[in-house]
């Protein structure tokens, strides 16, 4: 790790809702909803009131009945994220995009050209002040944990640099929930434990975190408490795994609803895969409850592929698991997502068998690939809202 802070964490500020207040001023200090029936994203002003993301709409509206509800504008959020990662750029060639408003920039050798990280974050906060017209937050430390705790705890629209002195002395007093990895099933462990800082959970050896939490979460959040992550910013990391999902009402759903929803996230994510020429092998299903909890659930396929008809089978599976739960309690939000990506060869070949099922929906893949997404809707989806694709990060 460097001896210095030279790694900076910027994030966009409320970023859906800044972008509707910078272009429409009278929006500015009020609490904003952008989304109806379910929230996508909400000012600070909101937040206050307790409304938050992927919350529904209606009660967002009981919390905060003088909100001001806008409609996603998926456009200009691209277009902004777009003006603000060429600041990034421009500031330095070692850029690694977290998501479309938010990044880890490593600036350790600008000094003689820019100066310190401190006075290159404050220009960088500057230029997209004034070139975009957004607040965003940064926060400057020697780790990518540490860089990005200190930009939430800077928030709104703050600047906060973590020196290598001083680092556990900020980091410590902390709530365990600032520790990446730490929900709120592993922090509701740690509570009943009586550990409820980061301090204390750097005061207990290795063995007992791990005796408690498991070896990965163990090690892991072991590490983080004092400030271990040797992690370096990486430039042009590609995904991981890639996924798409879908808010519902609260109101109950069919089994056959459902699956229609399952089938257009996995035509969703089968065609971005194979547009970036990569294939996958698990299949995770994310499901939120009624009562906003949420569980996934994960199925590894004999072989990678990036075929819509196996990667929706296997999906199926994991819905039609998960309906007994989702009966009982309700379901809020699905989504799929493929994981252990790797390159691959992704030409689609129509088997020859007696089943047309195969062949069909390969055909169906061939026309969208080639044609685009909206070219062919598969019968089920006729009709159906697909829901708002968000802006995202190129695959």
């Amino acid at each position: 790790m460097s001896s210095e802070a030279t790694i900076l964490h910027a994030d966009l500020d409320a970023f859906y809702a800044s972008v509707d207040e910078r272009d429409d001023p009278r929006l500015r200090g009020r609490p904003v909803i952008v989304g109806g029936g379910v929230v996508l994203a909400c000012s600070y002003e909101a937040k206050a009131r307790g409304v938050r993301s992927a919350m529904g709409g209606r009660q967002a509206r009981r919390l905060c009945p003088d909100a001001i509800v806008v409609p996603p504008r998926m456009a200009a959020y691209t277009a902004a994220s777009r003006a603000v990662f060429e600041i990034f750029r421009d500031t330095t060639p070692l850029v690694e995009g977290l998501s479309i408003d938010e990044a880890f920039l490593d600036v350790g050798g600008l000094r003689r050209l820019a100066g310190t990280p401190a006075a290159v974050a404050a220009t960088l906060r500057e230029r997209v002040r004034r070139e975009v017209g957004l607040p965003i937050t940064v926060g400057v430390a020697r780790t990518k944990f540490l860089a990005k705790v200190a930009s939430g705890v800077a928030k709104p629209d703050g600047l906060l640099v973590v020196e290598p002195e001083r680092e556990l002395a900020f980091l410590h007093p902390l709530p365990v929930e600032r520790l990446w990895g730490v929900g709120p099933v592993t922090a509701a462990r740690l509570r009943e434990r009586g550990i409820r800082t980061v301090g204390q959970v750097a005061r207990l050896d290795e063995p007992a975190l791990v005796s408690l939490l498991g070896a990965g979460a163990g090690r892991h959040l072991h590490a983080l408490a004092h400030n271990r992550d040797p992690r370096a910013v990486q430039v042009g990391r590609r995904r991981s795994s890639m996924g798409a999902q879908h808010a519902l009402g609260r109101g109950p759903h069919s089994p056959a609803e459902l699956d229609a929803v399952l089938a257009g996230l996995v035509d969703r994510v089968a065609g971005r895969m194979r547009a970036a020429r990569r294939t996958g092998r698990t299949v995770t299903l994310r499901l939120r409850f009624a009562d906003y909890t949420r569980v996934t659930r994960s199925h590894t396929l004999d072989e990678p592929t990036a075929q819509t008809a196996p990667l929706r089978d296997a999906a199926r599976d994991l819905l039609g698991a998960a309906l007994p739960q989702i009966a009982l309690r309700g379901v809020t939000l699905l989504g799929v997502s493929v994981a252990n990506l790797g390159g691959g060869h992704t030409q689609l070949a129509l088997p020859f068998t007696a089943d047309p099922g195969p062949a069909l929906d390969a055909a169906v893949d061939a026309v969208r690939d080639r044609f685009g997404s909206r070219a062919l809707t598969r019968g089920v989806l006729l009709g159906r809202d697909p829901g708002a694709q968000m802006p995202r990060l190129p695959d």
